[in-house]
């Protein structure tokens, strides 16, 4: 056999002898040692040595095998015209043998040494036997987190039966499960897999609904990345099993099993491990930010940049299980999150902050001791107030279609770009035919996103299970279309960081007041950054971050927060500061003063103008006693006092008027402070008077006291109601005048 030259090595491109899973032969390595030994061999003996293996490796055994010959056709044209020899092997099976350093040779050398190292990695859980436990087949759900649907097919796994490790709320089991793909079922080299139940008897609905949350994480992990932060980000891949054959048809969560050390970065609840690292601190950050402020994702913890098990905080407070405090928990994690260098490189505004809270921030993170999850319920914001409220947009609406069925349908292979995104390493792809979650709400009945199983859908034979899976539709067929959605994933992808990106907003309250300028948004009830400066209010005025038992809440830290949610249009908290600067009753920071000046005074005044505008009830009646009587009105922004109007008295009492409050029953509560008669009456005697703006007019007068008169008739106000119908008649008498 000839032997190899440094100067045909770039050959070794153009084709291999040996295949590689022969590389790993010991046979040369035998013969060697034989050598070594002192075996010596005639010439002769050396040919038939050649010979034999010549034979042996194109199977001319003795037996008769198809020849096949060890030159490609293109080899054999080189080699004529350069005058080379008939038969050169470039394959230097001792420079694989030996010890080699990545990078000095061809990358397909590199690429074998790598593979000759991945082979020699032993099992981690090889001494637990699980090969050896019975297969079970379970259905398999899967969420696709841009098309909001879920996708079904199945599986064969090994599971034992005791758990081996188990959190706060899950126990782990261990799992091996084969791939799709693969044609050998050798069940030592299956997958390590770690199946999840709680330990507490949960809904199955809950399990779906943690999938679905972990995979709408994922996607932000994503996009996380696609802004290029030092360090990229991943959170595991969760799906959820059901055992059909046991008792009950349990599910489990499963994940891919990681080594590593299992850290904890932050919580649902304010924890923030910064000792650690900053790329978990800036993801949630960055989080809140891209998504417009409608959610943010925390309780970050995994094994290095691998994450699982995170929590999203919404603006609304709903879906995403009872981890998810909404603006409650955005605001815990701001007061404890600074920015750091990540989250400037990524161009992140920082959040407001007292100076106080800064000072102390080291101090109050050293302190922290509990990183558990909380759930909803258990760590509140209480507040006595009756307006806790905010109306606001649903968390990232995103489209949603309905798949078309016909009555007879099989289901299509997936195509190679959306089988090699949605594949991770052996998992089978994510199809194109998915399961919409509203469809799956019409089928099951309930408001959680489940998927269902059907007798009438068709799973696929073992030579077709390769790049297909079964999925449902609403009537429980598989769809016959592959663009079910008219838009492929990538397009998706691409959609849904476009609506990230236009819906970016900042976390500083500057600029957030400068952007609802440039938009000409509402000025009251729509800011998510303004409600969690409100919350932040609250939680420091019941003491949430003091440093001790016997320190009270940090007064002039709520009272900043509360200054900036006014600013922001928190009806709430607007009127709050009117009454602080009127020195007013009040619900929330009832022990936060200021001092009595006029221009504390308009100051209130203007913050109470505001928050009747905003649609609070007691502010629109305390400005229409105002212009009643022309007392307490306070100076115009241009200094100019503002003068008295029974024209503006009449037209906030009309509002107040229209305003329905109800009791805790949803009845009329007839004790409130101001009742509707008493307003109506107060209009009807300014349209007997007239004057400052407003016309005498006694039949409008006689008409108001007359449903007055009605109106304390229903609260029972049985001689208040006669005192009004006499002024009614004495108005319609001057109408007859």
């Amino acid at each position: 056999m000839p032997s190899i030259k440094e100067d045909n090595v770039d050959d070794l491109d153009e084709f291999m002898m040996f295949p590689i899973t022969d590389i790993d032969d010991d046979s040369e390595g035998d013969a060697d040692d034989e050598n070594e030994n002192g075996d010596s061999e005639s010439p002769s003996s050396t040919t038939n040595k050649n010979l034999n293996a010549f034979n042996g490796l194109n199977g001319l055994d003795g037996h008769c095998q198809p020849f096949r010959p060890l030159m490609t056709l293109k080899q054999r044209r080189r080699s004529k015209l350069g005058g080379r020899p008939s038969l050169k092997v470039h394959v230097n099976l001792e420079r694989h043998d030996s010890g080699y350093e990545p990078g000095s040779d061809s990358p397909r050398a590199n690429w074998l040494n790598a593979l000759k190292k991945l082979r020699k990695l032993k099992d981690p859980w090889r001494a637990f036997r699980i090969e050896e436990l019975p297969v079970e087949t379970c259905t398999r759900y899967r969420y696709h987190a841009l098309k909001k649907k879920w996708v079904i097919d199945r599986v064969q796994v090994k599971v034992e039966r005791e758990p081996f490790n188990h959190g706060a709320m899950r126990a782990c089991y261990r799992l091996k499960k084969l791939s799709s793909f693969s044609r050998c079922h050798d069940w030592k080299q299956a997958h390590n897999y770690v199946a999840k139940c709680y330990m507490e008897v949960v809904d199955k609905d809950v399990y779906f609904e943690d999938v679905k949350l972990q995979m709408d994480a994922k996607l932000w992990g994503e996009e996380y990345n696609r802004h290029n932060p030092p360090k990229k980000v991943d959170i595991f891949q969760m799906s959820v099993i059901e055992f059909h054959d046991r008792p009950g048809q349990p599910v489990f969560h499963l994940e891919h099993y990681i080594e590593g050390n299992y850290i904890k970065y932050n919580s649902n609840s304010g924890f923030v491990d910064e000792a650690f690292r900053l790329t978990p601190q800036a993801f949630s950050h960055f989080t809140f930010e891209q998504s417009g402020h409608k959610m943010i994702v925390v309780d970050i913890q995994g094994v290095g940049d691998l994450w699982t098990d995170p929590q999203i905080h919404t603006a609304d407070g709903g879906d995403y299980g009872d981890g998810n405090l909404g603006t409650r928990g955005m605001a815990l994690f701001f007061h404890s999150h600074v920015c750091n260098g990540i989250c400037e490189s990524l161009r992140l505004s920082k959040f407001d902050l007292a100076s106080s809270e800064s000072a102390q921030h080291k101090k109050f993170l050293k302190m922290q001791q509990n990183a558990t999850t909380m759930v909803r319920g258990t760590e509140m914001c209480v507040s006595p107030s009756l307006h806790d409220s905010v109306d606001i947009g649903s968390f990232l609406k995103r489209h949603r279609t309905i798949s078309s069925c016909s009555a007879v349908s099989e289901v299509s292979e997936c195509s190679e770009e959306d089988r090699m995104r949605s594949m991770s390493t052996d998992d089978e792809p994510l199809s194109p035919h998915l399961v919409p979650s509203d469809e799956i709400e019409l089928l099951f009945g309930s408001p959680v996103d489940v998927p269902v199983r059907c007798s009438r859908s068709r799973f696929l034979s073992g030579s077709e299970e390769s790049g297909s899976s079964a999925t449902l539709t609403e009537s429980g067929l598989a769809s016959s279309s592959g663009h079910d959605d008219l838009l492929s994933l990538e397009e998706e992808r691409i959609r849904f960081q476009n609506i990230a990106s236009e819906g970016a907003r900042p976390s500083c309250v500057i600029h957030e007041m400068n952007m609802r300028n440039v938009e000409n948004m509402k000025r009251i009830g729509d800011s998510i950054l303004g409600q969690i400066h409100h919350d932040l209010a609250k939680y420091h005025e019941m003491g949430r971050f003091a440093m001790s038992d016997n320190e009270g809440g940090d007064l002039g830290a709520a009272l900043f927060h509360e200054q900036h949610a006014a600013d922001l249009g928190v009806k709430e908290a607007i009127a709050t500061m009117a009454k602080i600067y009127l020195h007013m009753p009040r619900d929330i920071l009832v022990n936060c003063t200021v001092d009595k000046t006029s221009e504390n005074n308009n100051r209130g005044i203007d913050f109470m103008l505001l928050a009747a505008e905003a649609g609070d009830r007691l502010a629109m009646i305390y400005m229409a006693k105002a212009y009643q009587l022309g007392e307490g009105l306070g100076n115009k922004s241009n200094n100019r006092p503002r003068e008295r109007s029974y024209k503006e008295a009449v037209r906030w009492y009309q509002q107040a008027v229209n305003m329905t409050n109800d009791d805790d029953a949803g009845e009329f509560d007839a004790t409130m402070d101001d009742p509707i008669y008493q307003l109506l009456a107060a209009i009807a005697e300014m349209y007997a008077q007239g004057g400052y703006g407003l016309d005498v007019d006694p039949q409008t007068a006689g008409d108001y006291y007359n449903e007055a008169a009605e109106k304390a008739m229903e609260a029972m106000k049985g001689r208040l109601a006669n005192k009004y119908y006499a002024l009614s008649e004495e108005a319609y008498g001057m109408v007859e005048e």
